[in-house]
């Protein structure tokens, strides 16, 4: 299979040219030639040495993370972006990023995975960042405390980067916006929802989340985003004959 059809793939099903006016991310492919035959595919969160020598190591052809090398503006190719970008091209291993797009997709991105973990209902889209939802937002069949939405996200307290229960014992409402969104959860309190779930947390949150009696999880950065990538996989996985791997580089953060 040529690196050509895969990206062309990649592009329609993510729709990575929506998020191109909002998006720092440079996404799409990022590097690789596109004659490439690709036989093995790796799939990881972050493009770091760590993700690379493991790809290396798997004898990929293609690595797909959710967080590139490029983002925003130009950047000298010196220092540690030289050493990633050389390994990469020296063991001709494409690189493919997709940073929103990945988020907001409402079957493979990051939020509507994390939604099915916990078997949300009557889901729509949520969260505006510059015009455009990248959440998502649903209903619980049955009322769960904190700890049983945990349990569903495979996390417990001290796994979770952070948790305030300022908010209703029985969770009803939630809404998800995966990563680095804690500010976010004030439009989770004007749509009066029961919990917020996000990847990180800053202190600039806590009295908002106290004066407005609403639950945050913080199940870090890391953590919430492995998420669509691993179903991202499954589904070129299914679309084509490739051998696919889940590298896993967690931070802790």
């Amino acid at each position: 299979m040529e690196l050509d059809q895969i990206t062309a793939f990649l592009h329609s099903l993510l729709s990575i040219e929506e998020t191109a006016r909002i998006d720092y991310s440079l996404n799409g492919l990022q590097i690789g030639r596109t004659d490439q035959e690709v036989k093995k595919a790796a799939f990881a969160v972050d493009a770091c040495m760590a993700s690379f020598t493991r790809a290396a190591e798997l004898d990929a052809d293609l690595l797909c993370v959710h967080h590139g090398l490029f983002w925003g503006k130009p950047a000298a190719i010196t220092g540690e972006h030289y050493r990633r970008i050389k390994y990469l091209m020296d063991h001709d291993i494409a690189l493919f990023a997709a940073h929103l797009p990945l988020d907001m997709h409402m079957e493979v991105g990051n939020n509507a995975v994390l939604a099915d973990a916990l078997g949300l209902e009557n889901r729509e889209p949520f969260g505006t960042y510059h015009g455009i939802k990248i959440g998502i937002k649903g209903e619980l069949s049955q009322a769960l405390g904190l700890e049983a939405v945990l349990r569903k996200l495979r996390l417990d307290r001290k796994d979770a980067l952070g948790i305030l229960d300022f908010g209703k014992k029985k969770i009803r409402t939630i809404g998800i916006i995966s990563g680095g969104a804690d500010k976010e959860v004030d439009q989770a309190i004007l749509e009066n929802l029961d919990l917020y779930i996000t990847g990180e947390l800053s202190h600039q949150v806590y009295h908002s989340c106290l004066e407005a009696g609403i639950n945050l999880i913080a199940g870090g950065h890391y953590h919430t985003e492995t998420y669509g990538i691993k179903k991202l996989m499954e589904t070129l996985n299914q679309e084509f004959d490739l051998e696919t791997f889940f590298i896993d580089v967690p931070t802790g953060l």
